[in-house]
């Protein structure tokens, strides 16, 4: 397998070219976020896929007027139907498993050969209204989903000896 790979090429796309996406590449996207794991298996994550264009417009002024929104031909909102489920180690489940989802959906973005950008500068209650999405929902990110038009230099990341510790925290 090539995971690494597919994860060392994933970059923020924030240039989209006017390409529509495939379905069939659109669909193994989605399918992706839907096999990803969840705690409990309870899988609370919902996928609204937006294409319009209006609509798109109008979800990059909810998100701070990002202009990349509006141009990615697919904007995927990755909502929560639960908000309360609390794991045995105290974190809230559904913004984990939303973005445990969204994340597997970035990788397979890249293995089709798209970009997406993870946003989460958006103001939730106005994505809320443009999509119809009932007040006791979550939304969790947007996902800009297209073909690159320019892909980036990778950002810098920190080493593993800056990150990792062994058997117990040492600083």
């Amino acid at each position: 397998m090539v995971v690494l790979k597919v994860i060392q090429s994933r970059r923020s796309i924030r240039s989209y070219d006017s390409r529509n996406v495939e379905e069939d590449k659109l669909l193994r996207v989605l399918e992706s976020g839907r096999l990803s794991p969840s705690a409990g298996n309870r899988q609370e994550r919902r996928f609204i896929v937006v294409k319009d264009t209006k609509t798109r417009k109008l979800l990059s002024e909810a998100a701070n007027n990002q202009r990349f929104v509006a141009e990615a031909p697919v904007v995927i909102a990755a909502c929560s139907v639960e908000k309360e489920y609390t794991m045995k180690c105290g974190q809230l489940a559904y913004p984990i498993d939303t973005a445990i989802a969204v994340d597997h959906m970035t990788l397979q973005a890249v293995k089709e050969g798209l970009g997406t950008c993870w946003i989460g500068a958006f103001d939730e209650e106005n994505v809320k209204e443009l999509l119809n999405i009932p007040h006791d929902i979550r939304v969790v990110a947007l996902l800009a989903l297209g073909y690159p038009s320019a892909i980036p230099q990778p950002a810098p990341r920190k080493s593993l000896d800056e990150i990792v510790m062994w058997e117990k925290w040492s600083v």
